[in-house]
């Protein structure tokens, strides 16, 4: 639930996401070679972000801007924030900032990789990362957390 949730910022919705990535779970269980916990772990993992990637597909307000690369933010100053103030801090990202920045950081996906996913270009995938970090800066500076910056990669 709490991977549909980073995803999704409704609950219902994000209720709806894990039903149907059940469905698809159990549907397809007899073509699951069981290998151990890590691996039914990683397979429902990858059903769950594939139905949050195909739920943002049908809405229309899922789209991507296309300004340039800011700075990278240095994660030292999250340690002092709780789990769940990190995940409401990402919750408020916008869409499609969101969902690239949960795909690279969080899934450890490879910007071609979400860029053959989304539909959208390498560029764009990186920009909409940089633009993710950077908004999540300002959150964090309003919170009176300082963090340190460093030149993008």
């Amino acid at each position: 639930m709490a991977l549909c949730c980073r995803y999704v910022k409704n609950r219902e919705d994000a209720e709806e996401i894990l039903l149907d990535g059940f469905c698809k779970f159990f549907r397809n269980l007899k073509e699951f070679r069981y290998q151990g916990d890590a691996a039914l772990y990683a397979w429902i993992k990858r059903i769950m972000v594939n139905e949050c990637l195909m739920f943002l597909r049908r809405r229309p307000i899922f789209s991507f801007g296309t300004e340039t690369v800011a700075e990278d933010l240095v994660e030292e100053p999250l340690s002092s924030l709780s789990a769940s103030e990190i995940f409401d801090l990402i919750v408020r990202l916008p869409t499609g900032y969101r969902t690239v920045f949960n795909l690279h950081v969080i899934e450890g996906m490879e910007h071609k990789e979400i860029a053959a996913a989304l539909g959208i270009s390498e560029g764009t995938s990186k920009s909409q990362l940089s633009k993710a970090r950077l908004l999540l800066q300002k959150m964090l500076s309003k919170k009176g957390i300082s963090y340190v910056k460093r030149k993008a990669r």
